[in-house]
């Protein structure tokens, strides 16, 4: 999935609390052989926030294994828990376990869980609840903190949920949601542990399985007549389109999809919903990842004879954008594994893409195969005009900056330390988004909501520890206040981490709504702003987040000020500390991407 970090040259994980006077253990507790497994599998973290219902757990994580491998990091919300771990996940490719405290600490996850699901990231949630046996409830909190159906709140977005009722079938569980959670297509699974289960006393230990015996399918090969009816088609397009969704995030994956492009000479849009997934400078690869089709790109859409889509996120939405309501005349290869996991709760499966060679199969291996197929050869250069380059605007606007110019600017001053963008907001421009490796850009959250920003960037942060690369998410100030307080969690632990929040005082995404319900019923638009501005009195977001023990700067409000700003928080994140900076943007320089949003909302009649 994404490219692994090499765990060689780690730096110590800071803030990692070692237990003391570790004694012999003479008596074994069900969830000693539980933590065993996690240890087994390789998971390196528990993410949590405490909970008396895998209070066992919590013990055997500490007193039984040392808390080291995994090692639990306390966050101080369970989205961001899950959020953590929805980042690491993007920068890894491997999941971490999250501990959730019963049915009040699942309910507070959802929507972090929901962003994992709807982004198809593998992670191993561990709930708890009970005792199950009435018998041994506490009085009032054990009875609220138990329900008979705990995975019911999450059955429509996990890929699978179990809760086993002894130590043996909790370790197949565990094991078999650890498969499930990796097995293409990915997402995350929900284990829920029985209180009791857990602080049981056991004669011996539980024989862990052999998991030599037990290893997770190789990603499923694409049909060969379908791929030899693929290669035919592209063998004779005179104007082939690639459009790049879900793929691996390896370099030897990236370096696949580049040869394959200029063995076709086909063209390439990739998707900012998604991390890196082909060099945004590539001659074939036109314009810049967009959160939708841009009108410029939508051309290439229309004027193909063959679109190759590897698992793009919304394919006939996409198609039927371009193409004004209409399919395209292309023939459409479609390669993607997701179906599988379509089951009606939510509608992130999109609009019912059209395919005329359609394949479930991973679309790493299809592109691997198709190199194969086609043969040894480079089709003829294609000269692909660049787009004219945005007017630069005016770069400061009634005493704050354009986003314009501060993505300028920022891109140009982080350009020398290695940057590996974790976000991106609305309305940063496509010129900035340079992307020539996978780890170039982590990508986004799959649940369209707000506030997992700051957790994921937590996550993937972690993840980059030791990789030479710099962590940096640029939030939004709405996503930065739901969710500011994860940043403890990286100070706590020593995470370096870069945050640039674009704060325009308001939920501006929404103005663009109201304004444009209020056009249509000839209402005014001034009173847009109404309900979602945040300027009475504005935030001290650079202050926030000191209060979570980051260097803080700003408010910025000039690029000078900016520049100052980004020499100290590039300094101390490479020094290892956590930074903030509050960037005070204009909402009328973030109009363009969130306009090309509302003009794909219907009229109502």
């Amino acid at each position: 999935m994404s490219e692994r970090i090499a765990k060689e040259g780690k730096p110590a994980m800071a803030g990692v609390e070692r237990p003391v006077g570790a004694q012999a253990n003479t008596r074994l507790y069900g969830s000693d052989p539980l933590a065993g497994l996690l240890r087994a599998l390789d998971i390196e973290y528990v993410a949590l926030t405490p909970g008396a219902s895998f209070r066992g757990l919590h013990d055997s994580l500490v007193n039984y294994l040392g808390n080291e491998k995994p090692a639990m990091l306390l966050c101080v919300h369970e989205e961001h828990a899950v959020a953590l771990a929805h980042g690491y996940a993007r920068v890894t490719g491997k999941p971490l376990a999250v501990a959730l405290h019963s049915n009040v600490g699942l309910m507070h996850a959802t929507m972090a869980i929901f962003n994992a699901w709807g982004d198809r990231i593998p992670i191993l949630i561990l709930g708890a609840q009970g005792p199950m046996d009435a018998m041994h409830r506490r009085p009032w909190v054990d009875w609220i903190h138990t329900a008979s159906d705990l995975g019911a709140l999450v059955r429509g977005y996990t890929k699978w949920d179990n809760q086993p009722a002894s130590v043996p079938a909790a370790l197949e569980a565990i094991l078999r949601g650890f498969q499930i959670a990796q097995t293409q297509p990915c997402g995350p699974v929900y284990v829920c542990l029985d209180a009791t289960m857990q602080e049981q006393a056991i004669e011996a230990g539980a024989e862990l399985p052999p998991l030599d015996r037990y290893r997770i399918a190789a990603p499923p090969e694409p049909p060969r007549d379908a791929v030899a009816a693929a290669a035919a088609a592209l063998r004779k397009a005179r104007r082939p389109l690639i459009l790049i969704g879900r793929v691996g995030r390896s370099r030897a994956d990236w370096d696949k999809r580049v040869r394959l492009a200029e063995r076709l000479g086909a063209r390439v849009l990739t998707d900012i919903k998604q991390g890196a997934s082909f060099p945004t400078s590539h001659p074939l690869h036109p314009f810049p990842p967009s959160l939708y089709v841009t009108n410029e790109a939508g051309v290439l859409v229309r004027d193909a004879d063959v679109i190759l889509s590897l698992d793009w996120v919304d394919l006939s939405g996409t198609l039927r954008q371009a193409c004004g309501g209409k399919l395209p005349a292309a023939t459409l290869i479609q390669c993607s594994l997701d179906p599988y996991v379509h089951n009606g709760w939510s509608m992130d499966y999109q609009a019912l893409p059209p395919a005329d060679v359609p394949m479930l199969g991973s679309p790493d291996v299809l592109v691997e195969r198709l190199i194969e197929a086609l043969g040894p050869g480079t089709a003829p250069a294609v000269a692909t005009p660049r787009p004219p380059a945005e007017p630069a605007g005016p770069a400061e606007v009634d005493g704050r900056l354009s986003i314009q110019a501060m993505a300028r600017r920022t891109s140009d001053a982080l350009a020398p330390h290695n940057p590996s963008y974790i976000r991106l907001p609305l309305g940063w421009p496509g010129p900035c988004c340079a992307f020539a490796e996978p780890l170039d850009y982590v990508g986004f959250d799959g649940g369209g909501g707000i506030g997992s920003g700051p957790g994921m960037a937590v996550g993937a942060a972690l993840a980059l520890r030791g990789s030479g690369r710099l962590p940096v998410a640029i939030l939004g100030d709405g996503d930065y206040l739901m969710g500011v307080t994860a940043l403890w969690t990286a100070v706590h632990y020593g995470v370096p981490l870069l945050v640039l929040v674009a704060n325009n005082q308001s939920f501006f995404n929404d103005e663009l709504h109201q304004e444009r319900v209020a056009r249509i019923r000839g209402r005014p638009v001034e009173n847009r702003w109404i309900g979602l501005r945040m300027s009475d009195p504005p935030m001290d977001l650079a202050m926030l987040g000191r209060g979570q023990g980051a260097q803080g700067f700003g408010p910025v409000r000039t690029l000078a000020d900016l520049d100052t700003a980004l020499a100290g928080a590039i300094a101390a994140t490479k020094a290892g500390a956590v930074a903030v900076i509050d960037v005070n943007v204009a909402p009328e320089y973030s109009r363009a991407v969130s306009s090309t949003l509302l003009r794909q909302i219907p009229t109502a009649s």
